[in-house]
């Protein structure tokens, strides 16, 4: 594992501990070069999930895609990083439960706006901004009504 402080590739396991209700294994590391802490999640790997696109088309879900997403919506907001990635990570939760391997992508964006609803309103109507891609200001203005 590549340190995030220095790139030297040489790193130890200093705990390891099971995550997302068992989803996950989360590994807190020490770089061997500049001794950098640093958390890595291990994940099953399994069949790639495709998210199918309002124009037709398909793409591998890709966990840094949505966390980019949402931190953008999150930025300068009570968030911390640790309620996005427990966001991301009940999405994941939900996603691995549906029997096919492929989602519309306004169902995603749902999610992620059923989430953020609960978290910040702000973030919630950023999100739904670029999600639901107002034309114009009663758009913007339709979803402040729905907050209330």
């Amino acid at each position: 594992m590549r340190c995030p402080s220095c790139g030297y590739l040489e790193s130890k396991v200093v705990d390891s501990r099971p995550s997302d209700d068992g989803a996950a294994i989360r590994r807190r590391r020490e770089c061997l070069a500049c001794q950098h802490r640093f958390t890595t999640y291990e994940r099953l790997g399994d069949n790639p999930l495709l998210i199918t696109k309002k124009d037709g088309s398909s793409e591998t879900y890709d966990r840094n895609k949505l966390m980019r997403g949402v931190a953008m919506a999150c930025a300068k907001r009570p968030i911390s990083p640790e309620q996005i990635n427990s966001l991301i990570d009940d999405i994941e939760i939900e996603l691995r439960t549906i029997p096919r391997n492929e989602v519309q992508s306004e169902d995603l964006g749902t999610m992620v706006l059923e989430r953020l609803e609960q978290l910040d309103d702000v973030a919630y109507v950023r999100f739904a901004s670029v999600y639901r891609d107002f034309k114009n200001i009663e758009e913007f203005a339709s979803a402040l009504e729905e907050l209330r």
